[in-house]
This record gives structure tokens, C-alpha cells and sequence, in this order.
């Protein structure tokens, strides 16, 4: 793991400028974006200053998301989750959406999706490859 960027909370408007030990949470599906768009959008973002905590580490199919990322979820002001092919079709990523969505609701984080190479729409009516990976991901919980 690894966070990039000065801790930019003074220059952020005070509605932002906060505790929280990270600005940004980057929530991604490395088999789609790690060496392209998640990258390039990590480099943006430190060169504005903004520290981000960018889980540097490929998951293995099948682990169970960690702690640490769990708790640097809860210690981010934004989470930016891309929203690509696999990333409904991944466990790990569903799990770190949930726990986005739980800090959304209660401390109010503020969540951005970024759409790559997807639908918006897919995503709203759950057609195309996000059906298949929810309807996957469904069929696990039934059986476990």
C-alpha cells in the first residue's frame, strides 16, 4: 500500500478540511485500470496535492479483504470508486463498496464514481457484464 501527495486539508475548502488522515480513497479493479487509467489518475491527483491512499498490492482471487484497507476507507474524506468491466465481478471490490457506502452514510464521505469503459447506464439497470458479476456474486452468498 501506498499514499501519495501532501496532505493538502489547509488549501481545501473548510466544508472538506477535516481529520481524516487521507483525502482520497481510490477504489479500483486492478485487472481493468491498475497500469492505465488508475495510474494516470494517481498521478493527477499527487500533483495536485492530494494524498490518497492507492492499494499498490494485487489480490489474490478469493482473500478476503483486509483490515488496513478497510480502515484507511473509514479514514478518507473522498472515495473515488472506478467503475470498470470486472469490477463488480470481483469480491474484494464489492466488499470495499460496501464499506464505502457505510461511511458515506455515516460520516459522510463523499463518493465519486468514475465510469470506464462502462455504461452508466449498465450500471443503473445492471445489463451487460455488471448482471453477470452481480448475479455471480449473488449465487456466492447463497451458497456460503
Amino acid at each position: 500500500m501506498e499514499t501519495v501527495g501532501a496532505n493538502k486539508a489547509s488549501s481545501l475548502p473548510s466544508s472538506i478540511a477535516t481529520p481524516f488522515k487521507y483525502d482520497v480513497f481510490l477504489s479500483f479493479s486492478g485487472v481493468n485500470t491498475r497500469k492505465k487509467f488508475t495510474s494516470h489518475l494517481l498521478a493527477v491527483l499527487e500533483r495536485h496535492g492530494f494524498h490518497t491512499f492507492f492499494d499498490d498490492k494485487e489480490l489474490k482471487r478469493g482473500e478476503y479483504i483486509g483490515y488496513e484497507l478497510l480502515k484507511a476507507i473509514k479514514e478518507s474524506r473522498i472515495s473515488l470508486v472506478v467503475l470498470s468491466k470486472n469490477y463488480a465481478a470481483s469480491r474484494w471490490c464489492l466488499d470495499e463498496l460496501v464499506k464505502i457506502m457505510e461511511c458515506r452514510k455515516t460520516l459522510q464521505q463523499i463518493v465519486l464514481p468514475i465510469f470506464y469503459n462502462v455504461e452508466p447506464s449498465d450500471n443503473r439497470a445492471q445489463k451487460g457484464s455488471l448482471a453477470d458479476a452481480f448475479a455471480k456474486h449473488e449465487e456466492h452468498f447463497k451458497e456460503g
